[in-house]
């Protein structure tokens, strides 16, 4: 058949009987009922030009580090794009529209630009798009190919290796249901829906919820395999000397430390150093570990260390609080937003514990396992990087004892933890005995912070670790 045909608001009509050459009644029949009545089936799709929109603070520029689509996906509204990572934070970028992805602007680990395109979606013409959008037409395209991979969009919440996990068993994952916190996707979800799929039977895996204590006659299982596990293996790479310099550029999280430490060196810094002895605090979490640990919940000693900064905190508020620009006005902080420092791949990292004056121990606990674990994946977001009002850095987990810390503006405190180390110390009696030790060295903004306010601080945040029952006297 070879029919001439264009489009009116009446339907479609011949031009010419002259283009019509001879053909069968099964060819008419299927002609008739695809090119006459389906007249939906042929539409003009448009090109949108989804540019990268504003992410806030001040950010202008980030670093593309992975792409969860490629060119020909079909995406819906809400589904990931792609994660930038800028100077302060890891940001994954989700679709605005429902449609087909045409073009990628920017290979990985190339810088994208606010306001420039990020990807071109194909759309349906018919529903239009916002002004702000470039647009460019395409050719008609069959609606039977366009829609057949379409899926209800919703907000999707997953780690870059799940993402990379469906998209290697070409799984939407509009289509799975999240078990994690604010229905994330995990890896078990994802061979769970594989195993639906395939009618593979796959042995069920536990799930990071609370769940209450056992009784003593059950035991928990092998909690020192796991922990192993979990420890990171360093890998030997080989040396090579190329004898040649190499130039790189400042990006990601160093750029965010340049910005950072140059503010701090208007700031006029003032130390002071301490020594805690932690022996009942060790016994005590000893005592405690394994009760965190049935509730899904690792517990290290800086949960504590960060809920007696914030007792004293209550009683020594001007630490837990800004100094403006032109040195005029104090503000006082009413949330105890406790920072505290990771060092990641990425580079170092301040996410912080929000309303840690109104958290418990284990909340602050549940909590900064989330943030290591983000820290980690380097998935951490703008609103766990921003807004720390007081920060701590444990040094003692690399190897350490006394630090100099640099004060993160606009904060006017800081502290280094060193290691925890086994000392002989004497008695009331004059007995040497054995002691947990560990270091403290503070760093406060001597503008509106004297030495007398740093050390009183100090020795409150002191008796609360060295005598930890005295915190629950003050426990809100």
């Amino acid at each position: 058949v070879c029919i001439h045909r264009v489009r009116s608001c009446s339907g479609i009509r011949f031009i010419k009987s002259k283009y019509v050459c001879v053909f069968d009644k099964s060819a008419l029949k299927f002609s008739h009922q695809q090119r006459l009545f389906r007249t939906s089936a042929v539409s003009c799709g448009q090109i949108v030009q989804f540019k990268l929109s504003d992410i806030g603070e001040g950010i202008t520029e980030v670093t593309v580090k992975e792409w969860y689509i490629k060119e020909g996906d079909s995406v819906s509204q809400f589904d990931s794009i792609c994660e930038v990572q800028s100077d302060k934070a890891s940001v994954t970028i989700t679709s605005r529209y429902d449609g087909i992805i045409r073009k990628l602007h920017y290979n990985l680990d190339e810088i994208a630009y606010v306001g420039k395109p990020l990807v071109d979606i194909e759309i349906d013409a018919s529903k239009g798009v916002s002004p702000e959008e470039d647009v460019v037409e395409t050719p008609p395209m069959s609606h039977e190919e366009h829609t057949h991979q379409e899926i209800k969009g919703h907000k999707t919440l997953a780690t870059p290796a799940v993402r990379r996990l469906a998209m290697e068993n070409n799984i939407k994952l509009s289509e799975v249901v999240g078990t994690g916190k604010d229905n994330r996707i995990l890896k078990e979800d994802i061979l769970n829906y594989l195993a639906k799929q395939t009618g593979a039977i796959l042995p069920p895996s536990p799930k990071a919820e609370i769940i209450p204590p056992l009784p003593k006659s059950e035991t928990v299982p092998a909690a020192p395999k796991d922990r192993a596990r979990k420890i990171p293996v360093p890998v030997s790479r080989p040396i090579v000397f190329s004898g040649k310099d190499k130039t790189e550029p400042v990006t990601g999280f160093h750029k965010a430390m340049v910005k950072t430490m140059s503010a701090a060196l208007k700031i006029p810094h003032f130390g002071y150093c301490d020594e805690i002895d932690l022996t009942q605090l060790v016994q005590l979490r000893e005592e405690l570990k394994p009760l965190a640990q049935i509730r899904g919940v690792k517990l290290s000693f800086m949960p504590f260390f960060i809920k007696a900064a914030s007792l004293g905190l209550l009683q020594y508020p001007i630490l837990n609080a800004s100094l403006d620009e032109s040195c005029q006005n104090v503000t006082y902080k009413a949330s105890h937003n406790i920072g505290v420092a990771m060092d990641t791949e990425q580079g170092l990292i301040v996410p912080n514990v929000k309303n840690v004056q109104v958290c418990s121990v284990f909340e602050i606990a549940s909590e900064l396992n989330r943030l290591q674990s983000l820290g980690s994946a380097g998935q951490l977001g703008t609103n766990d990087l921003s807004g720390g009002t007081f920060t701590l850095s444990n040094i003692g987990t690399i190897g350490g004892t006394y630090a100099k810390p640099v004060i993160l503006p606009p904060e006017v405190a800081i502290g280094a933890l060193g290691k925890i180390q086994v000392l002989p110390r004497f008695n009331g009696k004059g007995e040497v005995f054995k002691a947990q030790i560990m270091n403290v060295s503070w760093s406060a903004d001597h503008r509106i912070i004297d030495g007398a306010t740093m050390a009183r601080f100090s020795n409150l945040w002191k008796s609360y670790l060295e005598n930890p029952a005295s915190m629950l006297l003050d426990l809100k």
